[in-house]
């Protein structure tokens, strides 16, 4: 396959999960704000939505606080943010229309089609109507995207690439959930002091539901939501759909599938950080300190991304 044409199934795949999961971003993070908590809280809850996509400096060249009416509207439909909603539908939609030739007409129809309600919906002020209903609707629309490729695409190199760009996103994005909501912590009244038991287990229980974890832990684990089941519901159980671990396992299968005589590094670099996933603990991952071990694991899931440009496609975005 044509680098050019690889790029172009790489990179609609990679947008189109990106404005699904800016959606899960916005609606946890909009749920988040409905607990009783401190102004100050709450626009530390907004920063840490424009900290995950790494769009605080141009946000706030514009705007002098994170509000939640100006960050939702930065994040869904702001024409120069590359990353909003509104901007990923758009690209993934373009990407498709570079490859219409070799794409399957119902992967074209789904993202036209999302593409033109979306623009309807935005026209009608959903977003400030019911802004949930919008997110619900993206999530939606992801989901039968991802059914329509799994359902209608050959299973060959369009295809692995396609995969491919959907874990390696849907695994930058996990880790950066967690980093930031992590360090963030749970809400705390003005003393300082934590709030009581039933905030703490909704703010958990929105950042698992933001991943659709939370029906996962609850069959898991039963007990109470603790930070460390947490971790390793998110991390280590290569069972759960959108964990580092099930998506780094699938993105080391793609690249494989993939490989040729020039991107035998590449699979070797996929392996190695699929096999640290499998094989990890909680309590290895706590002794490192979550933050610093996150890092480290975006810090080569960027790797191999650059790597995966180098080896298959068009230079790296």
């Amino acid at each position: 396959m044509l680098s050019r044409t690889a790029d172009h199934f790489f990179w609609m795949a990679r947008y189109a999960e990106r404005a699904e999961n800016t959606a899960r971003m916005l609606e946890v993070s909009y749920q988040t704000a409905l607990l009783s908590t401190t102004d100050q809280y709450a626009e530390g809850n907004w920063r840490g939505v424009l900290e995950i996509s790494e769009l605080s400096d141009q946000y706030f060249a514009t705007f002098a606080r994170a509000s939640a009416t100006d960050v939702i509207d930065f994040m869904v439909q702001d024409p120069d943010n590359p990353s909003s909603m509104l901007s990923c539908v758009r690209a993934a939609r373009e990407n498709a229309r570079a490859v219409r030739g070799v794409l399957p007409t119902e992967v074209w129809e789904t993202l036209n089609g999302t593409w033109l309600e979306m623009n309807k919906m935005l026209k009608g002020r959903v977003l400030q109507k019911d802004p949930v209903r919008l997110f619900d609707w993206i999530k939606l629309r992801s989901h039968l995207l991802r059914g329509v490729q799994v359902g209608t695409m050959l299973r060959d190199e369009a295809y692995h690439f396609t995969r491919l760009g959907t874990f390696l996103e849907r695994a930058d994005n996990t880790a950066r959930i967690l980093d930031v909501k992590f360090q963030r912590g749970t809400p705390h009244d003005s003393a300082g002091s934590q709030v009581d038991v039933s905030a703490e287990f909704y703010y958990w229980a929105s950042l698992l539901r933001s991943l659709s974890g939370f029906e996962i832990y609850r069959r898991l684990y039963r007990d109470a939501i603790s930070s460390r089941a947490v971790v390793e519901l998110l991390i280590l159980r290569e069972d759960m759909p959108r964990s580092l671990a099930a998506c780094t396992g699938n993105m080391a299968k793609m690249v494989a599938s993939l490989h040729d005589s020039a991107s035998h590094t590449t699979v070797k670099m996929a392996g190695r950080l699929y096999a640290d996933l499998k094989y990890g603990s909680v309590s290895e991952i706590f002794a490192t300190g979550l933050h610093e071990y996150l890092e480290t694991y975006l810090s080569r899931v960027n790797e191999l991304g650059e790597r995966i440009s180098r080896d298959f496609l068009v230079p790296f975005k």
